[in-house]
C-alpha cells in the first residue's frame, strides 16, 4: 500500500493546482482533486506557493484550517465512495448529498465523522471502525 507522506501530499495538491489551472491532462488522481481544489479558492494562494506550503505548520492551536487535510479528506471521501468502501458509505454519502442538497456538505459532514474515527483510532491504539463511521454518516443523512 503506498503510504504518501505530508510533504508528498502537498507536492500533489500544488502540482495539481498548477496543471489544473494550466489547463494540463490530470492524472486520474488529479482529476478526483481538482473539482474539490476548484472548490476551495480560499486555498489557492497556499496551493500556489509550494515552497513555501512544504514549509508551513498547522497546528490547530493557532487556529488555521490545513487545507491540504481539508483537500485530502475530500480526497479520500470521494475515493471511499468510488469503491463503495466501507460498505454502504456510497449510498450514506449520496442520501446526505440530497438532505443537504450539496456533495459539498455532505463530504464536511462526512469529513466529521471520519476525523472523529481516526482520532478515536489514535487515542485508543486500536485499528479505525469503518462501521462506526459508517453509522455517523447514516445518522447525519437521517436526521
Amino acid at each position: 500500500m503506498y503510504q504518501p507522506s505530508q510533504l508528498d501530499v502537498r507536492r500533489f495538491f500544488c502540482a495539481t493546482y498548477r496543471a489544473g489551472m494550466a489547463g494540463a491532462v490530470l492524472d486520474p488522481m488529479q482529476r478526483l482533486a481538482w473539482p474539490w481544489i476548484e472548490a476551495h479558492p480560499e486555498y489557492h494562494a497556499e496551493l500556489t506557493d509550494e515552497a513555501s506550503a512544504l514549509a508551513l505548520d498547522y497546528r490547530v492551536e493557532d487556529g488555521h484550517t490545513n487545507p491540504f487535510l481539508h483537500l485530502a479528506m475530500h480526497l479520500s471521501i470521494s475515493e471511499q465512495c468510488s469503491i463503495d468502501q466501507p460498505s454502504g458509505i456510497r449510498q450514506a454519502v449520496q442520501l446526505l448529498a440530497a438532505q443537504r442538497n450539496s456533495e459539498h456538505e455532505a463530504h464536511h459532514v462526512a469529513m466529521e465523522a471520519l476525523g472523529q474515527m481516526i482520532w478515536e483510532s489514535q487515542r485508543s491504539g486500536r485499528p479505525p471502525d469503518g462501521l462506526a463511521y459508517l453509522e455517523a454518516v447514516r445518522r447525519a443523512a437521517t436526521r
